[in-house]
Formats: structure tokens, C-alpha cells, sequence
């Protein structure tokens, strides 16, 4: 009541003070989620010069306003622009360049979807994405042979759903100097019989990858175009890209300026030595639509692959633990370098050795009470004695809820019954800083932030298994899971003061959807579309 009757002493004013102001655009016969400090709902929203003027009701608007464009909702739900907190945007552009390896059951399919691709798309290279070993009918890893059987003369390299392992073929290992003997640090060779099978994991794919032709300037534009049309029509309007090269970074910029991309985006500096070296010194960029303030730092792999470090062997691998990526004595060298900078510091961890590890860096040179906003990307695997580091240091766990579910069929395996407790533990994680963004980790997982919803809510898959939920304890309420798509994803980024809620003030970024998330069954609101995304007021899908 006491906001209302400030909004219409407010209208008022301005009505007495300076007669109706221009505004571009009114949203208007909805209900709008606005996020605000008192989740307060409102009727109608009003733009100017791409940002928000104000809400509230209809009649109120268009009395106080001149207003060039009106929008009937239809009674249409309106939310903040929804944010993918974790996500891989370029990578997901070049796609359109590999074959495509998803859901595949076999090595024979996999190799027969390389040969069509190639038929159709001939180059001195093929590169392919998706597989996953878990969904074959063994659960083995392939091999080679077959592969470097019918691809003899060009090099060969299909990565893993994940990023964290690919298969190569014969060629490309030996372009890359690869042999049995090869040692890698942070990497693994896999092989069978005295021979390698072509399998490699983590770091060991990027000896491959750097024997592989590079994508010409045209094919990158093409590539991050078409990430943002993938976005726009999944409902998105702010992307974080977890990783890349000073050069991508600085071509989307470009673009972002010449109008040709529109997507914001909060891009994390790959780390390594040169871009900690070269760019701790230099001033963060950040625009309207491009926010490169961060570095991401890799502690260890993926579950999937058996890369993520673990501090007891894994319960179907005896003897093996994972890997460190990044080790320790390297990781302190870049935290020791970042801390003294204004930049912010994001690391992959996914086994609880590898949280453990940087969560005591990270603790060693932060202080408590400290706004540094420093996060744990997936914060997957967890010692139950780890957990309160977390809040101690202010430090974010970035999750992705759709993690769960596409790996609870296996997962158990991987880690036994008593680290599955501690594994996936949103709601565990969430009370520890009272927020936690969320993210999909795109292209690993589909760019739906309606997927992202149900399964931090339902802990499900699409076809409801299991009945009562994975790990059920850790779901987030509707309302947690919407902020941490919104508010929460732009607090992540230092950008809460520009978006993540619709206040005035803040960016026009606003997604349509036909239905209300606080009450749909859930069910439906995995399978709904979004019907519009604004973008600074304009209208993107």
C-alpha cells in the first residue's frame, strides 16, 4: 500500500512539475515480475533511451508519459532479462563447423555421423563435439581404429561432451608428436595393449588442438552471430562466456559496437601465463554489453571423464583420482598475481581435492568480509568440512543445475554413496552466502534457462525420474531459482546495479514468457518457449 500510494505521489509530481515526458516504449496489460527489494508486481512497464523509467499501472503510465510505442502484453508475464551465469557462447557459435556427436551410442555411429559430415563439409581437418561415453552401450571409451581407417591423410579430433577429453585420430597424434612414451602434465594419453587409443584427456587434447587449423576471422563472426540468435530464441539476454582468448574478447567488442552483436556479455580472460602477465596491468574493458573483468583459472576436469580430482580414488576406478589441470604451486602463482589487481578470479573445480585446493588458496589471500566476488565455477564435488569456506571468505559457487540430472545415472558410480551426499549440493551451497548464481554451462548442456529452472526446482529429469528427486534436500525454491537466473547471475558480474531486476534506472533487458514460474506446474514450464526478449527496449526475438 505504501508503494502505491509513493507511485502516485510520484506520477503526480511529475504531472504538476514539468507536464508528461517522452518515453520510447510501454510494455503494457501484464504482470511484471520485477525483483525488486519487495517483489513488488506490477501492470505495465515504461522505457526511455534503452533503460527503464518506471512501472506500475497502465492508466498511471500513459497519463504521467508521451509515449512513441505501446505493446498490448496480453497478459503475458515479463522477467529481467534471464542471465546464463556459465556458459561457453563461442563455443556453442562453432558448431556449425563440427559434427555433431550428442546422444550418439556407439563407435560405429559415431564414426558413420563423421563420414556424412565430411561428405557434406570437406576440409584438410574434421572436428566433432558431443560424445559421451556413458550413453554408449559398453560405457567404454572408444578408440581410433576405425577412425584413423577411414580418415588416413587429415587430422582428426572430437572432443567429449564436456571439453575435458576427445578422441583423435592416428593422424593427428602424429602431427602432434604424440606417442606412447608422451608424458603430460595435467594430461592423460589412454591406451590399450601397448598402443594408444586415440582417447586423451584434459590437457593432453590441447596438444592436438594446436595442430589444428585455426577459424578464419569471417567463420568466428559467423560463429558468434549465430551463438546469439541460439540465445535470443531460448529466451536469454545476458550470456558469461567461462573462458577465452584476449582476441575473441576484443572481436566482440567490436561487433557489440557496430551493432552487429546485441547480447551482453560478461567474458572471463583465459588463464595462462601470457593473458595473466599482459593483462592483470590493463584496465578491465567494460561497456553497455561487454563486461571482460574476470580471469578463469582450470583447477582439474570433468566426472565424466574421470578428470575431476578427487581425495580418495574413485569408486569405479581404484587407484585413479583425476587430475589437476592447473597444480597448486601455478595456481597461487596467478592468485598471488590477481589479487593484487582489480580483476575478478573464477576457477573450474569440480572434484572435492580440487575445491578444497583453491578453496584454501583463495582463503590464504582473501580477507573475510572482502567484496572481491571470487568464484568456484561448478563447485561440483564437496568434503561436507569444506562447505563453510565458502561464506567465511565470501567466495560464489557458480552451479548448473541441469549438472545433476544429466549426471545422476552415473554419478553414483563415479563417487559411492556417501560422496553423493556432498556432490551437486545447491541448496547446501545456497545457504552459505544467502545467493548463488546459476548457469547452464552451454554447449555441454542445451542453452534453455527453462531446463536450468526445472531442475533446480524438481531435481528431475524431462521425464520426471526420478519420482522424488535427485538428492532432493538440495532443490532451490522457485523464487531462489529465479534470482539466481536474474538478480543473483548479475551480482555474480558486479553488474546488479544494471540489470538482474526491472527498476528504473537499470537496462531495458526483459524475457516473455506465456506463464507464471512462481506457480505452473513445473512440467510445463520446462517445456514453454519464450515468447519475447528486449534488450536495451528492443525487441530481439
Amino acid at each position: 500500500m505504501i508503494k502505491k500510494w509513493l507511485s502516485l505521489i510520484f506520477i503526480a509530481f511529475i504531472l504538476i512539475s514539468c507536464g508528461k515526458r517522452k518515453a520510447d516504449l510501454l510494455l503494457y496489460n501484464g504482470y511484471i515480475c520485477t525483483l525488486d527489494s519487495l517483489s513488488t508486481m506490477a501492470e505495465a512497464v515504461l522505457v526511455k533511451d534503452g533503460k527503464i523509467v518506471a512501472t506500475g499501472t497502465t492508466k498511471q503510465l500513459q497519463e504521467a508519459y508521451e509515449i512513441a510505442e505501446k505493446t498490448d502484453l496480453k497478459g503475458a508475464y515479463v522477467y529481467p532479462g534471464f542471465i546464463d551465469a556459465h556458459s561457453h557462447f563461442y563455443g556453442l557459435g562453432t558448431f556449425n563447423y563440427a559434427v555433431s556427436l550428442f546422444d550418439v551410442k556407439s563407435t560405429e555411429e559415431l564414426l558413420r555421423l563423421c563420414k556424412e559430415f565430411y561428405k557434406l563439409n570437406p576440409k584438410p581437418y574434421l572436428i566433432g563435439r558431443g560424445w559421451d561415453q556413458n550413453k554408449f552401450y559398453d560405457k567404454q571409451y572408444p578408440d581410433n581404429e576405425s577412425l584413423s581407417a577411414d580418415f588416413t591423410d587429415i587430422p582428426v579430433l572430437l572432443k567429449r561432451i564436456d571439453g575435458h577429453a576427445a578422441l583423435a585420430n592416428k593422424k593427428a597424434l602424429e602431427m602432434a608428436n604424440l606417442n606412447i612414451q608422451s608424458k603430460i602434465d595435467g594430461g592423460e594419453l589412454l591406451s590399450k595393449n601397448g598402443k594408444l587409443t586415440g582417447v586423451l584427456i584434459d590437457n593432453a587434447v590441447e596438444y592436438v588442438e594446436r595442430i589444428m587449423p585455426t577459424f578464419s576471422i569471417h567463420e568466428k563472426i559467423e560463429a558468434l552471430k549465430e551463438a546469439q540468435k541460439i540465445c535470443f530464441e531460448n529466451g536469454l539476454s545476458s550470456v558469461c562466456d567461462a573462458g577465452l582468448e584476449p582476441e575473441t574478447i576484443l572481436l566482440i567488442d567490436s561487433l557489440q559496437k557496430a551493432g552487429t552483436l546485441d547480447i551482453r556479455i560478461y567474458a572471463m580472460i583465459a588463464a595462462n601465463d601470457k593473458n595473466v602477465s599482459e593483462w592483470v596491468n590493463k584496465s578491465a574493458i567494460k561497456t553497455d554489453k561487454l563486461n571482460a573483468g574476470s580471469f578463469k583459472m582450470y583447477c582439474d576436469g570433468a566426472l565424466g571423464s574421470r578428470g575431476a580430482m578427487l581425495k580418495k580414488p574413485y569408486s569405479d576406478a581404484h587407484n585413479h583420482f583425476g587430475l589437476f589441470v592447473t597444480n597448486a604451486a601455478k595456481a597461487e602463482e596467478y592468485i598471488n598475481k590477481i589479487i593484487k589487481s582489480k580483476y575478478q578470479l573464477n576457477t573450474h573445480c569440480i572434484g572435492d581435492s580440487a575445491n578444497k585446493l583453491i578453496l584454501d588458496l583463495y582463503a590464504k589471500y582473501l580477507k573475510t568480509g572482502n567484496d572481491r566476488r571470487w568464484r568456484i565455477e561448478h563447485a561440483q564435488v564437496l568434503d561436507v568440512s569444506d562447505f563453510e569456506k565458502f561464506a567465511k571468505y565470501h567466495i560464489i559457487p557458480s552451479v548448473q543445475p541441469t549438472h545433476a540430472t544429466s549426471d545422476m545415472y552415473w554419478a553414483t558410480e563415479r563417487l559411492g554413496k556417501e560422496r553423493i551426499k556432498y556432490a551437486y549440493a545447491y541448496k547446501k551451497l545456497l545457504d552459505q552466502n544467502h545467493w548463488m548464481p546459476l548457469g547452464t554451462d552451454f554447449p555441454v548442456e542445451y542453452v534453455n534457462p527453462m531446463y536450468t529452472f526445472y531442475a533446480a526446482v524438481s531435481r528431475k529429469d524431462a521425464k520426471g525420474f526420478p519420482d522424488k528427486g535427485f538428492e532432493s534436500e538440495n532443490a532451490l525454491s522457485r523464487d531462489e531459482a529465479l534470482k539466481g537466473m536474474t538478480i543473483w547471475a548479475a551480482k555474480a558480474a558486479f553488474e546488479e546495479h544494471e540489470k538482474g531486476s526491472i527498476e528504473p534506472g537499470k537496462f531495458a533487458d526483459f524475457t516473455i514468457l506465456s506463464l507464471d514460474l512462481m506457480h505452473a506446474p513445473l512440467i510445463e514450464i520446462r517445456n514453454t518457449k519464450a515468447l519475447a526478449v528486449y534488450v536495451a527496449g528492443k525487441k530481439k526475438l
